[in-house]
């Protein structure tokens, strides 16, 4: 924050935005005690907040504006940043745990302590997700307390400078409406002020109030303000529940104006005046001199005081476990109404010295260097919330996401990432799309050919480029370009590898060449037929003699002999047979027509050759069944794409699908040569080298990743390639981004 005095600590500017007035604090923390340098208050000229929300933030805006300016006058420097409570009608509290463990023994950090309690804030905003799926309502986290702090299992007042291989924190968080935090936020911003801290009333009163030496009895505060009454609870030395009532100090003015027929101004006055005059004098709406004994004004509010102290009474027994605390401390000007403390001792059942309003007795480490500072009741809470900037960081930063502005927590660690799930931006459209994939079989078997790979998604950050791990900061600019989906997979029949080799036969004596045909869906296809969606496929890998006769255009002889063995003009011949006939002896024209065509006859399919053998293949193996004897389940491939099922330690695969991307790349020597290629693997980049292509499982020759069963015990491996699960065999570019990790399965 602005302004650092020498031997001064950090000055900070508490501001407590109540339903009557604001009021601002400037002081900084020296030596275990806060110094107030300058206070000052102004209440609201209209009804602009009710019930502890702001109503017309134009008018808070405006009255936070006067305030801030009277405090830089006093100050002589600019204030900037500031610290604010939040009070509202609706509160909902979580108490959660949470638990940290590092690698072995180390000494616990300040920094270490604070990620605990964040981890614990965002498994509490989970877990109250979760549990309010009936409400449209949009709520954040205001503020938590950590009640007990766990060192290796055992419970420990304060964790930094121990050591210890295992931290935890049983934590409550709480939670307000998205109106009740975006108003107070806009409002501060229209004073020209940033948000530094935001904490809850109640958490903010109870830092001045309740020092922690009284903490380990069950005692009460209550914050009696003019919209809300704020409740918290203390017990075992430590913050246990926080609750909200929506009644205070203003229902008992209202009561005045119907009765005396005045002005709210006029009415809040007659309140406060019968603590300390017999005879009040005031003048009507009518412009008539009145008079009203204090004596009559506290039998007119007398029955809204039982109903006030009845409602705090049931709080107080609700959050303290059906049960009354065993003293109440009170602040905020609504609780300083005479009998408000008698009749709140009277409702729990405590005898009435054990409820007590506190002010100056309970600043003993507050030191005001200012004349005429005020030390009443209703400085509690603002003094608090600048003590809430010490104790804890908790704050909202708004960035603008395409055009939109969005409210994020901040826990220090925001990413575009975080930017991009509050805006629900669909996670498809921030890495690249591959195009529609095309599946068909040949000869019975299941093929995949993948769709061309799109455009990743273009990001900025303020117009610098970024990516998806880039930090952000409150006021950034984020512009995400979606990515782009690749083109559809496309094949010609005649770049299947089984039509790129001839059939290689010997007819008499000679090596004949004989081309593969195919038929698609029972019809036979030419090669520059496109392939389509789950076609059937069939491939010829035969050719009976009377074929090979007509595609030599010679005639067909008799003695025909099929590997030196008689055979007939409808025998078949496969790869590598020897042919021949008596050229001599031609058989008589249409003798042999008629025979059946070869074309229609399940045994003029072969089945087709296994591939992926080599080092490569191997690797995948080793990977693969490494993974399965984890997981204990297949390897599966998105979409339907090739899986790899291992049996024991044999390397047997079961192979569903078979990529003939693969296939082609395994048959074929790239024109190009061998070239370098770079990626990201686990947010670092390494370089391969010394091949024409690279796939998947290549990696592993360049990352020191244990694959042994040591490391594999308990835990799975997990592979991702551009934010998805990865083929070993899957062909890899410039500049993909792979993750490869263990993954515990409990």
């Amino acid at each position: 924050m602005e302004g650092v005095k020498e031997k001064q600590g950090q000055l900070v500017f508490g501001l407590d935005i109540g339903t009557r007035s604001i009021v601002g604090t400037v002081g900084y923390l020296n030596g275990g005690k806060f110094h107030v340098l300058a206070q000052r208050s102004k209440e609201h000229e209209t009804r602009a907040m009710l019930d502890g929300q702001i109503h017309d933030i134009g008018k808070v805006g405006e009255t936070i504006s006067q305030v801030k300016e009277q405090l830089e006058a006093d100050l002589g420097r600019e204030l900037t940043e500031v610290c604010i409570a939040a009070a509202g009608r609706v509160l909902r509290t979580v108490t959660t745990y949470v638990e940290h463990s590092f690698e072995s023994d180390r000494e616990i950090t300040q920094e270490d302590v604070y990620s605990l309690c964040t981890m614990g804030v965002e498994k509490a905003y989970e877990e109250f997700q979760n549990s309010n799926t009936d409400t449209d309502m949009k709520f954040y986290c205001v503020g938590y307390t950590a009640m007990r702090y766990y060192m290796n299992g055992y419970q420990m007042g304060n964790l930094e400078g121990h050591k210890a291989k295992n931290i935890a924190v049983d934590l409550i968080a709480t939670f307000l409406p998205d109106d009740v935090v975006d108003g107070l936020y806009k409002a501060v911003e229209l004073a020209g002020l940033h948000v530094a801290n935001l904490t809850l009333e109640p958490i903010a009163a109870i830092q001045v109030a309740i020092p922690e030496k009284f903490r380990m009895l069950n005692m009460a505060l209550v914050d009696v303000g003019a919209g809300t009454s704020d409740i918290s609870i203390t017990k075992e030395g430590t913050i246990t529940a926080y609750g909200m009532i929506p009644v205070a100090g203003d229902s008992l003015t209202d009561i005045l104006v119907q009765h005396c027929l005045v002005e709210f101004e006029v009415a809040e006055q007659i309140k406060r005046k019968c603590r300390t005059q017999e005879t009040i004098e005031y003048e009507d709406i009518m412009g008539l001199p009145q008079t009203i004994k204090a004596s009559e004004v506290l039998e007119l509010l007398d029955p809204e005081i039982e109903r006030m102290t009845q409602l705090v009474s049931d709080t107080i027994k609700e959050l303290n476990g059906d049960k009354p605390v065993s003293a109440v401390f009170v602040v905020g000007g609504g609780g300083m109404v005479p009998g408000y403390t008698e009749k709140l001792a009277e409702k729990l059942g405590i005898v009435k010295e054990r409820v007590a309003i506190r002010g100056q007795e309970v600043m003993q480490t507050i030191t005001f260097e200012l004349e005429n500072a005020r030390k009443d009741a209703m400085m509690v809470t603002p003094i608090g919330i600048c003590l809430s900037y010490y104790v804890q960081s908790n704050n909202f930063i708004f960035v603008e996401f395409n055009g939109e502005r969005v409210k994020l927590y901040d826990n220090g660690k925001l990413s575009v990432t975080d930017a991009a799930m509050q805006m629900q931006f669909p996670n498809d459209q921030l890495f690249p799309r591959k195009g529609e994939a095309l599946l068909f079989t040949v000869n019975g078997k299941t093929r995949m050919v993948r769709g061309e790979q799109g455009e990743a998604a273009v990001i900025r950050v303020n117009g610098d480029e970024a990516d998806m791990y880039t930090q952000v900061h409150n006021g950034d600019r984020i512009v995400v370009t979606p990515s782009t989906e690749g083109e559809p997979a496309v094949l010609e029949l005649g770049k299947l590898s089984e039509l790129g080799d001839a059939l290689q036969v010997y007819v008499n004596g000679k090596q004949i060449s004989l081309p593969k045909t195919a038929e698609v869906n029972g019809h036979r296809e030419n090669e520059f037929y496109r392939i389509g969606q789950n076609d059937d496929i069939r491939i010829r890998n035969s050719y009976t003699v009377k074929e090979i006769a007509e595609f030599l255009d010679v005639p067909l002889g008799a003695d025909i002999r099929v590997n030196d063995t008689a055979a007939q003009p409808d025998t078949r011949v496969y790869e590598h047979f020897t042919v021949s006939w008596d050229m001599k002896n031609p058989l008589p024209e249409g003798s042999y027509a008629d025979l059946p065509d070869a074309d229609t006859e399940e045994d003029a399919y072969r089945e087709e050759p296994v591939y992926g053998e080599g080092p490569v293949m191997q690797k995948a193996e080793a990977v693969a069944g490494e993974a399965a004897m984890t997981q204990g389940t297949e390897t599966a491939a998105e979409n339907g794409t090739a899986s790899v099922t291992t049996q024991g330690t044999s390397g047997k695969q079961d192979e569903k699908y078979e990529s003939v991307e693969q296939t082609a790349q395994s048959q074929s020597v790239s024109p190009q040569g061998p070239h370098p290629l770079t990626v990201i693997v686990n947010h670092s980049p390494i370089t391969m080298q010394g091949k024409a292509s690279y796939v998947f499982v290549d990696v592993f020759d360049y990352i020191d990743f244990d694959l042994g069963s040591s490391a594999s015990a308990g835990r799975s491996i997990v592979t991702n390639l551009n934010g998805r699960p990865a083929q070993f065999m899957e062909p890899l570019k410039e500049g993909d981004v792979i993750e490869i990790y263990w993954k515990s399965m409990h």
